[in-house]
């Protein structure tokens, strides 16, 4: 077959194998509405309806990539993220319905929050912009990005998180409590006590 016929054999294919393609992916992206109802009701006490602000040792779970809300859960279910309460929620959960949580508290808007403590803000921001040079701390909007609205999959959003559970989680990966980070051990194994807390209380309030 000559070039030009076998190009054109390959379009024609590839138009016919699209649509066929295209349905399929959407089927597997299709979400059953009362199933995600059903799903998220057992997130509530937690994590309220909408997984906004509910309690502050909890995460706020709106407007979270959905890609990195799965990687969690899936890390939950593993071992690899270790919370009792949380992997005995994820025990009886399938890779779909964890996606569909997912997509479900992650395709909502993020809602501002406020940082509390107007004296550690600075020293916050400072971190958080510049890092700390002479401990070899990384600037965090590196990878959450400037405004805090992370990278999916990889870097979660921190922006309006509650200061209590961002203090928790970097408390528990500087502890080695928390070992699915690599990255995150190594940066929060360097920091005090007051670094962490003014970092997390200025996350509050990043916009």
């Amino acid at each position: 077959m000559k070039l030009p016929h076998l190009i054109a054999s390959l379009m024609l294919a590839a138009g016919l194998a699209s649509p066929a393609l295209a349905a399929e992916a959407q089927a597997q992206t299709q979400v059953d509405p009362a199933k995600v109802a059903e799903l998220s009701a057992t997130c509530q006490a937690c994590h309220a309806a909408d997984g906004t602000r509910g309690l502050s040792a909890n995460p706020i779970l709106q407007g979270q990539h959905a890609e990195y809300l799965l990687k969690q859960l899936l890390e939950f279910k593993s071992g690899k993220r270790v919370n009792a309460i949380m992997q005995g929620m994820v025990a009886a959960l399938s890779e779909d319905d964890m996606k569909a949580l997912a997509a479900f508290y992650g395709e909502k808007k993020p809602v501002p929050g406020a940082s509390q403590n107007k004296d550690t803000v600075a020293l916050g921001e400072k971190i958080y912009r510049g890092g700390v040079v002479d401990r070899r701390i990384p600037a965090c909007a590196g990878c959450h990005s400037p405004n805090g609205a992370g990278i999916p999959a990889q870097y979660p959003r921190l922006s309006g998180q509650h200061a209590e559970y961002t203090e928790a989680q970097l408390v528990t990966f500087r502890n080695g409590e928390r070992a699915n980070s690599v990255d995150m051990t190594a940066i929060a194994g360097k920091m005090s006590d007051k670094e962490i807390k003014a970092l997390a209380d200025y996350l509050a309030g990043l916009r």
